[in-house]
């Protein structure tokens, strides 16, 4: 299929008639090269000629992380000669899938990406900072790397890590821009301030930032982005996105939501008995990938629970935006009859000055019941820190978890295991949970 790259700014009834078009055509290609979809939809008696509208698909049955799992290989749609990467979840929710991607698809993440950067102010004469892993089977790596190509900018594969080095390549190269996760930029932030290094005079003017949220539900700023933007004043740009989708929602300057990209995905958010919620009410992503031919996903639940607008944004586009990330619903925590989403957490935890690192863990008491423990690392004294945060755990929480407090050394053990691509901020233990 051909891209439509200026989608995004016509009304959504066009986009909704594009969309319609690309469902038939993906249900026609699912049902006949999807062993997965081929039996799904023999199960549940689906006709697709009966699929007359876009709003029809929720005639479909969903399709979950556990099906990938238990089920991976049926959802290829090609021969294996065909495949040309192979990329994998991190497996942070059970066991990772692995997504095989085709030429084609290739070429479709680098379009993905180059439209995410456009929408983030992207420029061909732009120098690009890739502070993160191109290795390990890392989509998000790959997927920037070509999308910075296909834009015509140009790129610096420093990896994560090592602040000294990144802060020498900035000053040697004159980056502008940085593709990076949040926190790291606090280390940056960190180790400019000890070696004298003005902040509010160097080379980089923006921030692509992945995998943590900047922003609370109204699209200010949350602890963590206003913790970096007070110190470091440069244009910060949220994402979200996941490896199975193949698709990024990037902010553009208003910073009002990740937009979508209408040629790429179909979205829907819903409620937990499979019902479209409305713009403004906070339902689980489902998505369904259009223009993928290796992998394509159709109404594919992803966990993460947000919410949309539809109104036009003030950069002109119509697209729809999808708001921060509220939580993953499997990683929902009742502790003490209060219902907890670990981002609620972090925001707290980001906002603690005394507290320099930190790791989630929530695991299943010999009640059966959720119990909340917080690992820290602080330079206070143990009993000093103690008595600070429990009084601010109480009072931002409503309960107050267990705290164990570790050495930097312990603490990035905890957060860089052997094998992590990713820093941990969330580890869960509980029973009963998806394997």
């Amino acid at each position: 299929m051909q891209f439509q790259p200026r989608l995004a700014y016509e009304p959504l009834a066009a986009q909704d008639a594009y969309q319609f078009k690309a469902l038939k055509e993906l249900l026609a290609y699912l049902q006949q090269h999807s062993p997965y979809y081929k039996r799904l939809f023999h199960q549940h008696h689906i006709d697709i000629d009966n699929i007359k509208s876009l709003h029809d698909i929720s005639f479909i049955p969903t399709t979950s992380k556990t099906d990938m799992q238990e089920h991976n290989w049926d959802f290829l749609c090609v021969q294996d000669k065909d495949i040309k990467e192979y990329t994998a979840t991190s497996g942070t929710m059970g066991k990772p899938v692995t997504i095989a991607l085709t030429e084609h698809d290739l070429q479709r993440l680098a379009y993905n990406e180059q439209q995410s950067f456009l929408c983030a102010d992207g420029k061909p004469e732009d120098i690009y900072q890739l502070m993160l892993t191109l290795d390990r089977q890392f989509m998000a790596g790959i997927a920037y790397y070509h999308g910075i190509r296909q834009l015509g900018a140009a790129l610096v594969r420093t990896g994560p890590g090592l602040p000294a080095m990144q802060w020498d390549t900035i000053t040697r190269l004159q980056a502008n821009s940085i593709v990076s996760v949040p926190s790291f930029m606090l280390a940056l932030i960190e180790w400019a301030k000890e070696h004298g290094i003005d902040l509010e005079h160097t080379p980089v003017k923006k921030a692509i930032c992945i995998g943590e949220s900047l922003r609370n539900g109204d699209f200010e700023l949350n602890a963590l982005g206003e913790k970096i933007h007070s110190q470091w004043p440069i244009k910060l740009y949220s994402t979200y996105a996941s490896t199975e989708m193949q698709t990024a929602f990037t902010e553009c300057a208003a910073g009002m939501g990740g937009h979508q990209q209408p040629d790429l995905i179909i979205m829907e958010l819903l409620d937990d008995h499979d019902r479209p919620v409305h713009a403004g009410e906070y339902g689980e992503v489902t998505i369904t990938t259009l223009g993928v031919e290796g992998m394509p996903l159709l109404r594919y639940r992803t966990g993460d629970i947000c919410t949309f607008y539809d109104s036009r944004c003030s950069c002109g586009r119509h697209s729809r935006r999808l708001s921060p990330v509220l939580g993953r619903k499997l990683q929902m925590i009742k502790y003490k009859g209060t219902t907890l989403y670990p981002p609620a957490i972090f925001d707290i935890l980001n906002n603690i000055t005394f507290i320099k690192e930190y790791t989630v863990e929530v695991f299943t008491n010999e009640l059966g019941m959720d119990e909340l423990r917080l690992h820290l690392h602080t330079l206070l004294p143990i009993d000093d820190c103690e008595i600070k945060i429990k009084p601010i755990l109480q009072s931002k929480l409503r309960v107050v978890p267990l705290l164990h407090f570790h050495s930097g050394s312990e603490m990035q053990l905890i957060q860089f295991p052997p094998g992590s691509r990713k820093q941990v901020k969330f580890i869960d233990k509980r029973e009963n949970l998806l394997s």
